[in-house]
Parts: C-alpha cells; sequence; structure tokens
C-alpha cells in the first residue's frame, strides 16, 4: 500500500485536493474555485479534474475526502447547503467507481477539520474539542473521548445550527436566527452592506482589511458575527464539557477582529466554572486543515472513522 492518501476538501468556495502521508505532511497540493452553475456533473467535472492534477497518474489505495452537509452518512450521499448543484449526490460511490480498489470514506467537511486539528492541530492532547469552520458556512466536527463522534446519522457537530436569535435571519436550512445565517463569511458583509459599507469588491477578506484600518461598520459587522459566534459556544461548551474549540476558515483569518468579541460575548455567557474553563483558539493548520482530516479518516481510522461504518 502506498504511504500517502488522496485527500479532497470540496467547499462552497473552493475544491482541494493533496497527497497526505502517513505522518499528516500535505504534499503536492491544488485548489480550484467551486463551479458556480446547477449541473451537478460540472462540478463532478472540475473535481475529476483536480485529483487528477495531484495524482498524476498513481492511483490511491486510500481516499479520505471532506464535504459539506447535510448528507447520509456513511454513504456518502451529499447535499452541501452551500453548494446548490449537488442534492443527494452520491459522492463515495461516484469516487469508488473510479477507484475500486480503494478505501473511500467521506465526512463532513468540518468534522475533516476537527479531525485535522486534532491529529495534528490545537487539538492535540485533548480528549473533547470541537473543530471550527467559519466561511462561507459554519460547520464543526465533535472529537469526544479522543475519538469522532458521528451521531446518530453522521451529522453531529453541526453548531453552524445552533439559535442564537430566534428572531434572527432565515438560515439556509430552513431555520431562523441560526449561527451561520449571522457570522457566516457571506452573510456578515451583506450585513455591513445593508448598513452603509461599501468596497470595489466586496468579501470577506475587504471588510476585513477595512475594520483593522478602522472602519466602524466593517469593525461593528465583525463584531456582531463574533457576538453570535460567543453565544454558541457557551450553550455548545456547557452542553458537551469541552476542553477547547479551534476556529478556523476564511472568515476566521481575521484573527481576533472575529475571536475578540466572540471571546468577550462567551465569556459573558460562560457562568460555570467547567465552561469557563474551555480554551477558545485559532486553528493551526490553516488551509490544510481539511485535507489533513479527511486523509485522517483513512490513515488514523481508528480515532477518525467509527468501527463498522464502512
Amino acid at each position: 500500500m502506498t504511504d500517502w492518501a488522496l485527500a479532497v476538501d470540496i467547499g462552497g468556495t473552493k475544491l482541494a485536493a493533496a497527497r497526505v502521508r502517513t505522518d499528516g505532511t500535505v504534499q503536492v497540493r491544488a485548489r480550484r474555485p467551486t463551479p458556480t452553475d446547477d449541473d451537478p456533473e460540472s462540478i463532478w467535472a472540475a473535481l475529476v479534474s483536480l485529483v487528477d492534477d495531484v495524482t498524476a497518474g498513481d492511483v490511491p489505495a486510500r481516499v479520505g475526502v471532506g464535504c459539506g452537509g447535510p448528507m447520509r452518512w456513511p454513504a456518502g450521499e451529499v447535499s452541501p447547503l452551500n453548494l446548490a448543484g449537488w442534492r443527494d449526490f452520491p459522492l463515495r460511490a461516484r469516487l469508488s467507481h473510479r477507484y475500486p480498489d480503494a478505501i473511500v470514506r467521506v465526512h463532513n467537511d468540518a468534522v475533516a477539520v476537527a479531525a485535522g486539528e486534532h491529529w495534528r492541530g490545537a487539538g492535540r492532547g485533548t480528549s473533547h474539542f470541537l473543530g471550527m469552520v467559519v466561511s462561507t458556512g459554519v460547520g464543526g466536527g465533535l472529537i469526544v473521548d479522543g475519538r469522532v463522534d458521528s451521531g446518530r446519522s453522521g451529522n453531529a457537530g453541526h453548531v453552524g445550527h445552533v439559535v442564537v436569535d430566534a428572531d434572527g435571519p432565515p438560515c439556509a436550512c430552513g431555520g431562523r436566527g441560526c449561527l451561520e445565517a449571522i457570522a457566516r463569511g457571506p452573510a456578515v458583509v451583506a450585513w455591513a452592506q445593508e448598513q452603509g459599507w461599501s468596497a470595489a469588491e466586496a468579501s470577506g477578506a475587504t471588510l476585513a482589511d477595512a475594520a483593522w484600518s478602522g472602519d466602524p461598520l466593517a469593525l461593528a459587522a465583525f463584531a456582531r458575527a463574533g457576538q453570535a459566534l460567543g453565544v454558541a459556544l457557551a450553550s455548545v461548551v456547557a452542553t458537551l464539557d469541552l476542553d477547547a474549540v479551534a476556529v478556523g476558515g476564511g472568515l476566521a483569518n481575521s484573527g481576533d477582529l472575529l475571536l475578540a468579541p466572540a471571546r468577550a460575548a462567551f465569556d459573558r455567557h460562560a457562568g460555570m466554572s467547567y465552561v469557563r474553563d474551555c480554551r477558545i483558539v485559532p486553528a493551526e493548520l490553516g488551509d490544510d486543515a481539511g485535507l489533513v482530516g479527511a486523509a485522517a479518516f483513512v490513515l488514523a481510522g481508528g480515532r477518525y472513522w467509527p468501527a463498522g461504518a464502512d
């Protein structure tokens, strides 16, 4: 068996793939924008082209994938909220057909981030850990007793759908006032624009640049998102009794613009000492977290892939 796994990270903004060695080292990275049309085969074709660039004619023996959810797990039939072209798309079956002799495992992309950060990043040494992505969407993955906890249906960890404002904006999940509806990157930018902020190219990155430059509307947008994040985490930590939470993803790359108000809100709402003991830290692996975690599904499956889930 080869000493590497093909790792794939599928998000609403980008597709990424890499060879990841058995020690978690990422090699031969490649990425490209996620197609924006609603044709499922167009997205699949872009993914195939990407992994062909990474494998360069070699056939992987192990394939690990993180993809936005929800999904039917472990079947790997995916319906990402931020990828309208895929509804009940048989991702695992398609990859298994392409690599018939390989072990193929597909899980939520935020679970992959949690696994990656626990295996090789900010969650090392913890037993009870939440890894989060705050980007195009907001998601999370749980480590309980040192192992991925997938829940009954494989969708455990969807912290983005903790309700933080009962009268808040509608969410793509069908609910209202979810953390994702307030704190995902496009929602933060849209709220700033509604308040009068403008930029030649409105994005999370340009909003962060404006905030670092002292723009009051940009700062208010990050404060609002961070507060929602902190409120959600106070409830989640109280429920799950966590050692640490690592926050990563595109919007989280803004650092303390998001995390400082999140920690302040967490401190206001974390009433019990065991909740206050939980550390809220930046993710360490950056854009590699999802790839490392996807590889962990097939390289360190004893901890990051439940027994019998194949």
